[in-house]
């Protein structure tokens, strides 16, 4: 079974945006590690070469770039020198994503800041992402694009989120956003023999969650002796029913999956992968 899916997406091409840290390495070796090559770009381009270097040092294939997602010039340069320099983009994974403006974790309420800088990361910049691939993908007559969401985009904050007012909210809001993207994508595309869906992830010890727990921390009276991390694990245990924290490989796994012919029959679809936390 090993060797199955070692060559399940052998000579597959991934675009992969927001790929210097967390989810998205965990996505690129994943995939790396299944066959395919990867081109992984992030905001940061200094952490997106290390994510490429590691992944060549090890001897898989793969290119980088800094790219700001919310910038469509900045994407079709690196789609552009992806599809020169390995051949094509097969798969293409927009998973660049913020939680919020500067000095989220330190606020109860949100700002026209958060508002702005989320939607244009996570929801312009996602956007961006598919805009620079779909024509591309659209003359071969096939493609995968797996959209990060989340499930907080399909369900009401959790009992986990109580104390902390409203700052949460242009986040969720925005990952609503990407999941009926990911259904109107996937009726447009449909026609090309191009899949579109989305993966929600629940909890993941990442610096986004990071943050996330530090916010909890300083405005709820109830986590006020516990550290960021022990907030992120109580959180786990109470609302998740498999009891633990998902990782960026789980998130890659389901990616890969999306991404292969195994997957030829599903489009249009948003799947949790959260541990059970989210029934809908």
């Amino acid at each position: 079974m090993a060797s199955v899916m070692a060559g399940q997406l052998q000579d597959k091409v991934a675009l992969i945006t927001g790929a210097g840290r967390g989810i998205g390495v965990g996505i690129a070796n994943v995939l790396v590690e299944r066959g395919a090559a990867v081109a992984v770009c992030d905001i940061d381009g200094a952490a997106a070469e290390e994510t490429a270097k590691a992944i060549n040092a090890a001897g898989g294939k793969a290119i980088s770039g800094a790219v700001d997602v919310t910038d469509p010039e900045s994407l079709d340069h690196f789609a552009g020198r992806t599809i020169s320099e390995l051949g094509g983009i097969d798969i293409c994974v927009p998973n660049a994503g913020v939680i919020g403006g500067r000095g989220f974790s330190e606020r109860k309420d949100f700002t026209k800041q958060d508002w702005d800088m989320t939607f244009a990361v996570n929801v312009q910049g996602m956007t961006n992402t598919t805009d620079a691939v779909k024509e591309h993908m659209k003359d071969r007559e096939k493609g995968k694009i797996v959209v990060i969401a989340s499930h907080g985009g399909r369900k009401p904050r959790g009992v986990g989120d109580k104390g902390r007012g409203n700052a949460q909210h242009p986040y969720l809001v925005s990952k609503a956003a990407a999941i009926q993207y990911t259904h109107l994508l996937a009726m447009e595309l449909g026609s090309y023999n191009i899949n579109v869906n989305a993966v929600c992830p629940g909890r993941l010890w990442t610096p986004m969650w990071q943050a996330i727990a530090q916010n909890h921390k300083d405005l709820n009276p109830d986590f006020a002796e516990m550290t960021p991390y022990e907030i992120f694990i109580d959180q786990i245990k109470a609302l998740m029913p498999l009891g633990r924290e998902q990782t960026p490989e789980d998130i890659g796994k389901t990616v890969a999956f999306l991404s292969s012919d195994d997957s030829s029959e599903i489009t249009g679809q948003a799947i949790n992968v959260n541990g059970g936390a989210a029934f809908d």
